[in-house]
């Protein structure tokens, strides 16, 4: 993998401080029917056959936070990098994948209506998610190795 595609290692700590609050925004909007006033957007101009009604854009925002911080994240250096970090990316991109379509292919064959598109708008995010927690722990692994 190239490390001159990745982020600058300061990227990360600003991915966490943009991820946080668009998760949590995004859970108040799912649960909580939460939505931000200021980011209602009128109907829009009706056309014969299709109407619009007026959207809220707060999940929208909060999706792309959660998205572009999750990014940041999981694509920063790390302080060393070197050839062993990136087999432990490309570990981790690997895991990430297979169970990203796992979760997918259970939930086609398993999950129907509106418990299916909860089930996608969460698997979107499954394969940040895991990268990240699973880079993070060869990371760790590995430098509890090291240092014994």
């Amino acid at each position: 993998m190239k490390t001159n595609l990745l982020f600058p290692h300061r990227y990360r700590l600003i991915g966490w401080l943009i991820f946080i609050p668009s998760a949590l925004l995004g859970l108040a909007t799912m649960y909580l029917d939460y939505a931000v006033k200021w980011l209602s957007v009128g109907p829009m101009t009706t056309i014969s056959l299709f109407q619009s009604s007026p959207n809220n854009l707060t999940n929208e925002l909060a999706g792309v936070g959660v998205i572009i911080g999750l990014m940041l994240i999981a694509f920063s250096r790390e302080e060393i990098e070197d050839e062993m970090t990136n087999q432990l990316r490309l570990e981790a991109l690997q895991w990430s994948v297979y169970l990203n379509y796992l979760i997918l292919l259970l939930a086609i064959l398993l999950v129907y209506d509106g418990d299916f598109f909860s089930v996608m708008v969460y698997n979107m995010f499954t394969m940040l998610l895991v990268f990240i927690a699973r880079f993070r722990w060869l990371i760790y692994r590995t430098n509890k190795l090291l240092a014994a």
